[in-house]
């Protein structure tokens, strides 16, 4: 008699039978290899012993949730990281007039912000101050952050070199001491782009937070895919997305660990904005650009009735400004 896990050894592996149709469309030059690729890679060395056949699963995926994106907080922190400068506005010790004036930034472990200011900038302003940011992505939108606070000189000692070699790794470049600011956070207001409502996030919030993995690729991979994989952004709009008008255009604005925002345009020549998230959350460029592989590899078998719709669709669009304007000329 055979033990049980002696048989579990000798147990013939599953081998993925692939449909005609995925031999069909081309690669996607931007991504890895799809994960169906990846299971026959993984179970090859097993096929010298047997054989059986599997039907796969079709991937399931739940998208209904435009919500599932980062905290406020979260996209805060990926602004200041993507930024150096920003607005200092402080208001005058001899009359109380504001006044903002353009500085330079770093910014600690915990993202407080570090100015380097001259004695005779700051001598003359109160303490109390506000920072705003914004960072422009890929031409479409602007997200911004304005930090309220209070502005102070840093204790000297181990936090104040720490605060020094924060400032050079940003900048590359030594900074005098007696310079050195840091903003107190209080709160901070976070807009999505212009025209758009904040949400206020706390000093605890904002301090806990992380930036987002993806921020330093993410700019790339939005190019990459809008110059090379634009038909597969419009069946994701068509396919993902429940709309009530037809698409005619649509371009992805950025993309984060939990999915990508895309504005598209409707025959109207009206635009919207959309959230499609991950089937997962993904933690570096690889896994973002597997994830979008493998959804257009799902939503290009659905467009050719390979697979039946196994999801629920995004069902909210958020309108974006004016129509777009087009010229006679």
């Amino acid at each position: 008699m055979i033990p049980p896990h002696a048989q579990l050894l000798t147990s013939p592996p599953p081998i993925l039978i692939l449909p005609t149709a995925h031999f069909l469309k081309p690669r996607i030059s931007l991504s890895a290899p799809p994960s169906f690729i990846k299971s026959i890679k993984i179970n090859r060395s097993a096929l010298k012993c047997s054989a059986a056949s599997l039907v796969s699963e079709p991937p399931q995926l739940e998208l209904s949730d435009h919500n599932r994106r980062p905290f406020p907080a979260e996209v805060t922190r990926t602004i200041l990281e993507l930024s150096s400068v920003g607005t200092l506005s402080t208001l005058s010790v001899d009359d109380g007039s504001p006044l903002g004036f353009g500085v330079r930034f770093a910014l600690d472990f915990n993202g407080t912000p570090i100015l380097c200011l001259r004695d005779g900038v700051s001598a003359d302003r109160s303490r109390r101050c506000s920072l705003h940011v914004q960072l422009e992505q890929c031409g479409v939108r602007t997200p911004q952050c304005t930090i309220v606070g209070n502005l102070n000189k840093p204790a000297d000692g181990i936090a104040l070199r720490k605060l020094c070699s924060a400032w050079k790794k940003r900048f590359n470049e030594e900074v005098e001491e007696s310079y050195l600011y840091v903003i107190d956070v209080e709160r901070v207001l976070q807009i999505e782009d212009y025209g758009e409502d904040g949400i206020w996030v706390s000093s605890s919030e904002y301090a806990l937070a992380e930036p987002d993995p993806l921020r330093n690729s993410a700019e790339k991979i939005v190019d990459e895919i809008n110059t090379n994989n634009r038909e597969d952004v419009l069946r994701f709009c068509n396919i993902y997305v429940d709309l009530d008008f037809q698409v005619v255009d649509a371009k992805m604005a950025w993309v984060d660990r939990l999915g990508f925002d895309v504005r598209v345009t409707s025959v109207q020549k009206d635009v919207y904005e959309v959230r499609i998230p991950f089937p997962r959350e993904v933690g570096d460029e690889k896994g973002a650009k597997s994830s979008f592989n493998g959804m257009s590899q799902l939503a290009w078998e659905v467009e050719k009735n390979f697979h039946a719709f196994e999801f629920k669709k995004v069902k909210h669009a958020k309108k974006i400004g004016n129509s777009v304007q087009t010229s006679d000329v």
